[in-house]
């Protein structure tokens, strides 16, 4: 198996100087503080295909609320205002670092560089910046100039029972020398055999070298290179029954035994080796030109377990349950005869006999794979791999002005192109001998010999090897150019700044097989998708004496939906999604600061709103057994709340704290739907009825209450926080018009819509205490942080409802009977974890 290897990481979040609410700061923190807030987990982090969610890395100086939720919050993976992390923009060196096609950092990207990440200016939505306009849920720009890394050696050993169990690290920095060289290195390790989760395993070394020139007081050349290999396995989704049955919440069906030893089914391998060379010049004294030119090669694989005219292999697949012979949730239904109570206890008794009988049979699948070679049949069963590669570069450049005392004027333009290959793989035929590249989904609606189940009529039937591409093979290419300027001015009173940008993307497919489902549209380059967007944003902040502060801010932007959301089935074909436009944002909020002697304070209502909003899914759709390629588009949003940070400062060492939000993020109206399944290649239009539909995977109501103390180089903290208000990803496909009235929820003057499932929320207590001990030579610093101190396992922290219908259909499409097995009650689940820690025992010198 290759081994190339990937992350989890690492994020800031812990500042508490106050700053003027409009102006983004640089984010500095002791060292203790740093290493909490660098110990975000990978499933915190998002970093996890099969994990829907994602999280926000937010800080200020100035909003006390803001510099600690990134952190405190993140065990029940939440997200800044319920946003999606592609509306986060973050900078290295004021080089973009977004992806160009999903829009979204993966922080995987700088995982284990906790060292050279410290150095960090952050800007909330409204508070202004140096290198772009503020993005709707603020921008980062971490600086990785070797000559701003203080001078030393930094040894750091942790041990932890998250998703690495032991994390070792180095750094050096040599500080500016007198001919002007600085140069930096880091080399950091994170390694489990077993990681929180049963069958999962985490191998990853991080690697840092940068040096910089400092020709004169004028100019100076900085290059950094950096990237984390990974290797890592994945925790699977279940639902209630099968963690029931488990007697845990942490039942992980993607692994099983082979010949005696744990094997995960789910393996990601990344790694994006990065490079960035910055030249900074500085013209004059209220005068600075940065440029910064970047390059990225990145590799990322995820492997799945897959079969082929056969049994769905997955231990805790719905027809393995026992409540699929007995509906356990209406005890009078018809169908609970004498047999099916029988059958359900055969189930149950069979599943609670062995933990092996809950997890995958490999060593079935290899015996069943030779009885097929045996026949000359194709494998039943195979490791695939999803890829997805990328070579990206950009070049940014910005100028910093000081036109008076009190006023200023930063402008700046990022020019960027992304290649993205996408294909497929075969990993592991799993002893199986061939393999060919058909369709198999589409056998049955067309005959064997139809072009319709070639997936590459250029080389129709051919043979699958390990380590071929079969399935899909296609590029992604995007270009965007961007320019950007602000303006920020200082009275007596007033703070505030105007800023703007405009920008352009053009995307493009670009197939390398012809699929028979549209052999004269998806081998080759597709036309060329242009957008034309940008927008303003403003934000003033009044001092009313006192320590008060009053806050404004407005913001209007169009943007460019991501390449990701743009082609309605890109493994398939060069479409577009139907009626593709840009996204239109309506942002404003209103805050209020106190900073005196015994509080800060922080209270801030904020709103926006989302036009021409495009969404795309795809997934196994079991009803017609095979892949749905989901388009909504003229989505309306709007998301509105509430958010506090208090520091109640009862001496200059003990504090009381408080943060929390109360928020609404949901849909406005019912989208427009297109939708093609990969049996067929038809598009069908439809109706979604999605209205009401709230953000998932994030709590929309978390309240805290804190105890800090520190003094004499003690840091001691004690946080409980209550999590409620947790949505789950909504199945789409069971809320179109069509299938609600087949199903006859319409009643010919109205819809009966199913109610988006909701997780369990809950009471979580988490704390860290730490010591910084000055020596004769250097300091010893020790951390010990732990989460989840009470144990609660039943806090749902992502999730998903299940595609499937509670009723089976007839070929013309009506319906032919309720299932015993109701899937509308048995969603996907994830779960916090149960008490965990992490200690941290750092070395400098």
């Amino acid at each position: 198996m290759q081994k190339k290897l990937k992350l989890a990481v690492a994020a800031l979040c812990c500042a508490t100087s106050a700053a003027a609410q409009v102006t983004g700061q640089t984010g500095h923190t002791t060292d203790m503080e740093s290493e909490q807030a660098f110990t975000f987990t990978e499933a915190q982090l998002g970093e996890d295909a099969d994990m829907t969610d994602n999280v926000i890395i937010v800080n200020s100086n100035s909003n006390i609320y803001a510099s600690e939720v990134g952190y405190l919050f993140s065990p029940a993976r939440f997200r800044y205002r319920a946003l999606d992390q592609k509306y986060n923009e973050i900078f290295i060196n004021g080089a973009p670092m977004n992806d160009a096609e999903s829009g979204q950092f993966r922080y995987s990207q700088i995982g284990g560089l906790n060292n050279q990440s410290r150095d960090v200016e952050y800007s909330l939505p409204f508070e202004s910046n140096k290198f772009a306009m503020p993005a709707l849920a603020g921008s980062n720009n971490y600086n990785f100039r070797p000559s701003h890394y203080a001078a030393g050696h930094r040894f750091a050993l942790s041990g932890a029972n998250r998703n690495y169990v032991v994390r070792g690290m180095y750094t050096y920095n040599s500080g500016l020398s007198e001919k002007g060289w600085a140069f930096t290195g880091n080399v950091t390790y994170r390694w489990a055999n077993r990681g929180y989760v049963e069958g999962t395993f985490y191998n990853s070394l991080s690697y840092f070298l940068g040096v910089e020139k400092v020709f004169n007081d004028k100019h100076s050349l900085a290059l950094v290179t950096w990237g984390n290999p990974t290797e890592r396995s994945s925790q699977g989704p279940a639902t209630d029954e099968s963690y029931w049955i488990a007697n845990s919440n942490y039942y992980n069906p993607y692994w099983g035994y082979q010949d005696g030893k744990v094997r995960n089914s789910r393996v990601v391998n990344d790694f994006a080796p990065t490079a960035l060379l910055t030249w900074d010049w500085n013209i004059n004294e209220s005068m600075k030109l940065t440029t910064a030119l970047s390059g990225k090669y990145g590799m990322y694989k995820s492997t799945k377990l897959n079969y082929n005219n056969s049994e769905n292999p997955q231990p805790d697949y719905w027809k393995n349950l026992p409540s699929s012979y007995y509906n356990v949730w209406e005890a009078g239904d018809e169908a609970n005869t004498d047999e099916a109570l029988a059958n359900w206890n055969k189930a149950y008794n069979f599943l609670t006999a062995s933990k092996a009988n809950r997890q995958i049979n490999w060593n079935r699948l290899y015996a069943a794979n030779r009885g097929a070679s045996a026949q000359g049949a194709d494998a039943m069963y195979y490791i695939q791999a999803k890829n997805n590669d990328q070579l990206a570069f950009s070049l940014a450049s910005s100028l910093k002005t000081d036109l008076t005392k009190n006023t200023s004027l930063d402008m700046g333009f990022v020019l960027s192109t992304t290649k993205g290959m996408h294909y497929q793989t075969m990993e592991d035929m799993l002893g199986a001998s061939i393999y060919h590249n058909i369709n198999t989904y589409a056998l049955g609606t067309y005959a064997a010999d139809a072009e319709q189940v070639q997936y590459d009529l250029n080389n129709p039937n051919a043979v699958v090897r390990e380590g071929d591409r079969f399935g899909y093979d296609y590029n992604i290419n995007v270009n965007k150019a961007n320019v950007w300027a602000t303006y920020t001015f200082k009275n007596d009173v007033l703070t505030g700044f105007i800023s703007g940008r405009v920008g352009g993307t053009a995307m493009q497919r670009d197939g390398k097989m012809r699929n028979g489902m549209a052999k004269d549209n998806s081998f080759g380059k597709s036309g060329t998708a242009r957008f034309l967007d940008g927008g303003g944003k403003v934000g003033v902040a009044a001092d009313l004496g006192g320590g008060s502060m009053l806050t404004l801010g407005f913001g209007y932007e169009a943007k460019s939906p991501t390449a990701s959301e743009s082609f309605q089935a890109p493994e398939i074909n060069n479409n577009f999604v139907k009626n593709l436009k840009n996204e239109k944002v309506m942002s404003s909020e209103i805050g209020y600061q106190l900073d005196c002697s015994w509080l800060h304070a922080n209270i801030n209502a904020y709103y926006y709103n989302m036009t021409d909003v495009t969404e795309w899914q795809q997934f196994y759709f079991d009803n017609i057994n095979a892949f749905s390629y989901v388009s909504l588009t003229d989505i309306r949003k709007e998301a509105y709340g509430v958010e506090w940070g208090l520091d109640f400062k009862i001496t200059s060492a003990f504090s009381i704290k408080s943060f929390g939000t109360i928020s609404e993020a949901k849909n406005l109206n019912n989208s427009a739907v297109r939708y093609m399944n990969s049996n067929l290649g038809v598009m069908y239009d439809d109706i979604c009825m999605n209205k009401g539909m709230r953000e998932y995977g994030t709590p929309l109501s978390v309240y805290n209450v804190g105890l800090s103390y520190h003094a004499g180089g003690w840091f001691i903290d004690l946080n409980g926080n209550y999590y409620d208000r947790i949505y789950l990803s909504y199945a789409p496909n069971l809320r179109y018009q069509s299938t609600l009235e087949a199903n006859g929820y319409f009643d010919g003057t109205d819809y009966t819509v199913p109610e988006q499932l909701e997780g369990k929320g809950g009471f979580m207590l988490d704390a860290s205490i730490g010591k910084s001990i000055y020596l004769k030579h250097g300091q010893l610093s020790v951390n010990l942080m732990l989460t989840n101190i009470l144990n609660n396992t039943k806090i749902t922290t992502g999730g998903f409802e299940q595609s499937r219908s509670d009723v089976s259909y007839k070929d013309d499409g009506s319906v032919n009977k309720e299932r015993t097995y109701k899937f509308s009650r048995n969603p996907k689940l994830y779960y916090a974890y149960g008490i965990n820690g992490m200690l941290n025992i750092t070395y400098r010198f």
